[in-house]
């Protein structure tokens, strides 16, 4: 569907803060207005489990290893 284009640990990376801060959202207590953007780590989390950045795409970005030669 989307063109790989996040690689190895630019990947395991967005995992780990899309992770982190989702638990924050939720372990955190909403102390102000703003605790709902912790929410933001759906992004890095999707972008990292589905290998495709769509920023990445459009600014012509890999972090892929280049294959064969």
């Amino acid at each position: 569907m989307f063109k790989t284009n996040v690689g190895g640990i630019d990947r395991i990376l967005r995992i780990v803060v899309g992770l982190a801060l989702i638990a924050a959202f939720f372990l955190l207590p909403a102390q102000s207005g703003w605790h709902w953007l912790y929410l933001i780590g759906i992004v890095p989390l999707l972008t990292g489990i589905f290998s495709t950045c769509p920023l990445y795409s459009i600014l012509g970005i890999s972090t892929c290893p280049m294959k064969g030669a």
